[in-house]
């Protein structure tokens, strides 16, 4: 008997696992007919986001391979279903020893999970009915059975029940006046060297479900799949909208100026719209990134820090704002979808003010991977603090969309700022591809859109026109590099020139110097130590990484072609 089942909820504990012998004696029988399968069910515990966070208590029905849950048995017996799985349309993956389930149907991911009281009666059985109702159903509609179940390493991220509430913020963007963003002439380019390729005959199934529950960060792919840009690259794009920052900067009211924070958080989100069919390339410890954006008016600096686990760190200024950040990315595949969880947080000062601003980052997951009808979302919470001040926070949500939604709910953002009593003071809301409108301010309005994608962006990855022009090397630029430079990487080059073949040859050869590097440091007891960027620890205690101040002072006096630097390629 387990001693957490005592207590005042020991009775209900006990008739709970009652329940669950009397379905598993059921189950039991059924599993020597695979034929014919009974009916299992139960309380389950399933992983939830909003807005209470970690681990809840379910009750699941699984009928003729239809997994159906309400919060208990009460609301069930009365229709009132919180969500619905086909499980012959998902790929199972079984961790025993954490007792965990993770279903994956393309558009829904269940984690679940049985409790240390349940645990010791059940053993994990009704894991094995699923097996048995998945080969029941894939096998009565005729499709052969392909299962896997290998061990899964515990998620970072957490997911909305399919029936949380959340609180519907009535802006349209449609009230909006129009508010036109053309295409400005920077006077750089405006097409790449060549279009994307076509990848579909890269084996990607066979890559992926040889990595199912593992970091993708660390598996090699081909050349095929990637994008000529870098995770380098890909954090300067965030700053596309930096003029929200310059607005922010140049707003007297610490509400308002909160609101055009928040809007820039967002906007940072709004390349992902076209880029789900390619990945960046990941940096090489060392790589290096600078873009001076005189239009913009500021100028960013990267570097990679480190490689295991990989570490991007960048760092951006202007007459109007400092932006810093060191993300962390984990890539997980569950066998329909692909989850990305960036860790480390964004800041940004505001000079005029003194203000400093910090907040998360969201998960990122691109459902159906291995379909046609491939398409990326965005969901979590975001809030932003000012750390030099309490007058005011700010909740995002990115909202999770429905399995039965429609289309136009895709995409939802919502919004808060709350004063130091946590009163509502503004409400925002719209869509992180299409805009954001604010209907509190004094004269409500729509306080971003997206700029227009250029002229068959499609046949350019998807690229806006600021990620077009992110790899252009001009001659005048190239001596003023180091030859650490993404613009310098030879495959990414080549990939950008659409000399696939060479690519792949070009990209093995850049990752076995890498290889070789990292040998010969462990060999003389020695560490990579960034040059460009510092570890500390922040406020709160935790690692970081910030700008150490010298890489623009080294390229403008002596210059990087008068200095020694690290040969990556």
């Amino acid at each position: 008997q387990c001693n957490q089942c005592r207590g005042p909820h020991g009775a209900e504990t006990q008739t709970e696992k009652a329940q669950y012998q009397s379905d598993l004696n059921l189950a039991g029988e059924n599993m020597q007919d695979a034929n014919t399968p009974g009916i299992c069910e139960g309380y389950w515990m399933k992983r939830r986001k909003w807005p209470l966070k970690g681990w809840h208590k379910r009750y699941f029905v699984l009928d003729k391979g239809i997994l159906r849950y309400s919060k208990n048995q009460h609301d069930f017996s009365k229709g009132k279903m919180h969500g619905a799985l086909d499980v012959s349309l998902a790929v199972m993956s079984v961790n025993k020893k954490a007792r965990r389930i993770d279903l994956d149907a393309g558009d829904i991911l269940y984690h679940m999970k049985v409790s240390h009281c349940i645990y010791d009666a059940i053993k994990l059985t009704f894991s094995d009915y699923l097996h048995v109702c998945l080969c029941f159903t894939q096998s009565g509609s005729g499709r052969s059975l392909s299962f896997r179940a290998p061990s899964v390493a515990d998620s970072a991220a957490e997911y909305f029940d399919a029936c949380d509430e959340l609180m519907c913020l009535n802006a349209h963007l449609s009230k909006a006046p129009p508010k036109l963003n053309p295409i400005k002439n920077t006077g750089r380019r405006a097409i790449l060297p060549a279009v994307c390729p076509d990848n579909s005959h890269v084996g990607l199934m066979t890559i992926l479900y040889n990595n199912i529950g593992k970091d993708l960060s660390r598996v090699s792919m081909p050349a095929a799949l990637n994008e000529p840009v870098c995770l380098l690259q890909r954090l300067c794009e965030e700053l596309e909208y930096s003029d929200l920052l310059d607005t922010a900067n140049h707003t007297d009211d610490p509400y308002q100026r909160m609101v055009y924070i928040a809007a820039f958080a967002i906007s940072g989100y709004a390349t992902a719209q076209y880029r789900n069919r390619y990945k960046p390339f990941n940096p090489v410890l060392g790589e290096t990134f600078e873009c001076i954006r005189e239009d913009r008016g500021f100028r960013y600096i990267s570097e990679q820090v480190s490689h295991h686990p990989p570490i991007s760190a960048c760092h951006a200024e202007s007459d109007n704002f400092n932006f810093w950040q060191d993300q962390r990315w984990k890539n997980k595949f569950w066998g329909k979808s692909l989850e990305i969880m960036p860790t480390g947080m964004v800041n940004v000062t505001l000079k005029k003010y003194g203000e400093h601003y910090e907040w998360n980052k969201v998960v990122t997951c691109i459902h159906n991977v291995l379909s046609q009808q491939r398409y990326l979302e965005h969901y979590g919470e975001v809030i932003i603090r000012n750390l030099k001040s309490s007058v005011c926070t700010c909740k995002i949500t990115f909202v999770k969309s429905r399995y039965w939604g429609s289309d136009g709910s895709k995409n939802e953002v919502q919004g808060q700022v709350l004063d130091e009593t946590g009163n509502v003071v503004h409400r925002f809301g719209g869509f992180w591809h299409e805009g954001i409108f604010c209907d509190t301010l004094p004269n409500p309005q729509c306080i971003w859109k997206p700029n227009p994608q250029p002229k068959n962006y499609m046949l350019y990855y998807g690229f806006s026109s600021f990620a077009i022009e992110m790899n252009e090397l001009t001659p005048d630029l190239k001596p003023l590099l180091p030859p650490t430079d993404t613009r310098l990487r030879p495959d990414q080059r080549l990939l950008e020139e659409g000399k696939i073949e060479q690519t792949d040859k070009k990209k093995d050869e850049v990752e076995e110097n890498q290889r070789e590097w990292r040998k010969i440091l462990a060999k003389r007891g020695e560490e990579h130590i960034p040059r460009f960027f510092r570890k500390t620890l922040d406020a709160a205690g935790r690692e970081v990484w910030l700008y150490n101040g010298t890489y623009w002072k080294i390229r403008e006096n002596p210059g990087f072609v008068n200095v020694k630097n690290l040969e990556l390629w």
